[in-house]
């Protein structure tokens, strides 16, 4: 069985494509250095070492949306696409886990 076929993607532009692309492979690597989930630190410091990079390319997207005359963000469309491209499940990792105090 196939699992269910995702929503498309809205219009987006190719500037805005990159910001959403840059901005939740941000959120992957600040998931992986999260302090309040398990891991080893070996995979929290190569995790911060790409997270330079990417902020620089995250940068860089919105940079190129502004030269572009791109001066606003449309949050319902942008929200649209990080939904469509799991960004609810991907920002949940970079949040404080549920306490699971008895």
């Amino acid at each position: 069985m196939l699992p269910p076929e995702l929503p498309p993607l809205p219009a987006l532009t190719r500037a805005e494509g990159e910001l959403i692309d840059r901005y939740l492979d941000a959120v992957d690597l600040l998931g992986r250095i999260n302090p309040a989930r398990p891991g080893d630190t070996y995979r929290g410091l190569r995790a911060a070492q790409a997270l330079v990079r990417t902020a620089a390319e995250l940068r860089d997207a919105l940079a190129l949306m502004h030269q572009r005359g791109e001066t606003e963000l449309h949050a319902p469309i942008l929200e649209r696409a990080l939904r469509v491209l799991d960004g609810e499940r991907r920002t949940a990792r970079v949040t404080l886990p549920t306490r699971s105090d008895s």
